[in-house]
């Protein structure tokens, strides 16, 4: 059975389109803040510290909205959790256009945390229960592209809507997902393998740490927490580092061109999750996701301190090697947690472990951002080369999970 099959019609790829929309329209909502953060600190006065504590509420909420979305998924299933959360995170982006302050947008922008969390929960569960083991890392990559392209969306809608209807205009676009959720009710069926379990005990946050769960669970955790810092801590002031000034150590683009070299970065991501999937399917999880992370260490720092030895030139040739390698990787989560965790409590700890990562990692925007208020935003990044290169040395303490079905991880697993 090969990967392409039944593209526009078996089940498996109904589930796969609706997952990645979902991770794509959850993305753009998220990420809408991420562009007009600039727009933001200029009409409230806010600092950088401040403009990353809200990208740091978002990220907090996201790590509960995970948890309970895993857990509820668990009991209601895997296709009502993603329409419930899509709808969450699409009317609380709209909501943030109607913020006065600081404290407004810090509660709607968790509330978008929560489905954010949320979604990824959800949908990667169902893609990783409805594919089987030989394509599950390509699958599960071609979900987590939508990232990708709801970055390339939001950077789009930015250029044309900010600069012309502001940052209110911009964030009532969040609710647009919303009409997703009648085609995933349609459309989308449960996995057959989550279906078969309707009626066996479910487990509980105690079940992830006791034998033999429990170590997988703590790796997982301290990998996930270790990526996430550098990830969010790059990713989120990349925009505002392309359009600070020089002397805030930014790049000194307007609105339009950091939205162009954006969208050139994102590019190499969506490349980058592709490639994930199939070098993973073929050499190996670990392997895979160790090569990944130990590129992005290196070539974040490079591209921090481009517009000083380099200029533009430089920032867009390393602008699709840093979308590539700095976020490729995260296709390793869908997969290798799906294939460590029984079908009884998957949905919880893959919840749980990528999600406890995401809220401990909200510190990273802050913390760059209180950085970059004293030494520029370009040395602030390099900063999070020591969290990618420690994730290189930790992915190594989970088992190599290539090739291992699901009822294989069901049958060695006792119940919880």
């Amino acid at each position: 059975m090969g990967f392409f099959a039944g593209v526009w019609s078996a089940p498996r790829w109904r589930a796969l389109w609706a997952a990645q929309l979902g991770f794509l329209l959850d993305a753009m909502d998220v990420l809408l803040y991420v562009f007009a953060i600039q727009t933001l600190k200029a009409e409230f006065g806010w600092s950088n510290a401040q403009a990353g504590l809200v990208s740091s509420a978002t990220l907090i909420a996201s790590a509960f909205g995970g948890i309970a979305a895993g857990w509820v998924s668990d009991r209601i299933g895997r296709r009502r959790t993603l329409i419930y959360t899509i709808l969450l995170y699409s009317f609380a982006s709209a909501g943030s256009a109607t913020a006065g302050g600081l404290g407004a947008l810090l509660a709607w922008r968790a509330l978008v945390g929560l489905g954010l969390g949320g979604e990824w929960s959800a949908g990667a569960t169902l893609v990783a229960e409805w594919w089987p083991a030989e394509h599950r890392g390509k699958a599960v990559s071609f979900m987590q592209s939508g990232w990708a392209l709801g970055y390339i969306a939001a950077a789009g809608l930015s250029a044309l809507i900010l600069p012309v209807f502001g940052w209110r205009a911009l964030f009532l676009c969040g609710v647009l997902p919303a009409l997703l959720t009648l085609w995933i009710r349609r459309h989308v069926a449960e996995p057959a393998i989550w279906s078969a379990s309707r009626g066996q005990p479910r487990g509980g946050f105690r079940d992830l740490f006791r034998h033999p769960l429990r170590k997988r669970t703590l790796d997982a955790t301290m990998l996930a927490t270790t990526v996430l810092f550098g990830y969010w801590g790059l990713f989120t002031w990349l925009p505002g580092f392309l359009s600070a000034p020089a002397a805030q150590g930014g790049a000194g683009l307007d609105v339009v061109r950091t939205s162009g070299f954006m969208i050139a970065m994102q590019v190499g991501a969506f490349f980058g999750y592709l490639a994930f999937g199939w070098l993973a399917d073929r050499l190996g999880r670990r392997p895979a996701f160790a090569a990944y992370v130990a590129a992005a260490a290196l070539v974040t720092p490079l591209y921090g301190l481009a517009p000083r030895w380099g200029g533009e030139a430089a920032l867009m040739l390393l602008g699709p090697a840093v979308g590539f390698f700095g976020t490729g990787f995260f296709s390793l989560f869908g997969a290798m947690l799906a294939e460590i965790y029984p079908t009884q409590i998957r949905g919880l700890g893959q919840g749980f472990v990528y999600n406890f990562g995401r809220g401990l990692s909200a510190l990273a925007p802050y913390a760059v951002g209180a950085l970059g208020d004293r030494e520029g935003l370009g040395a602030a990044l390099a900063l999070n080369s020591a969290f990618f290169l420690a994730a290189a040395a930790l992915v190594f303490r989970l088992p190599e999970t290539r090739g291992r079905g699901l009822e294989e991880v069901d049958a060695g697993m006792p119940a919880p």
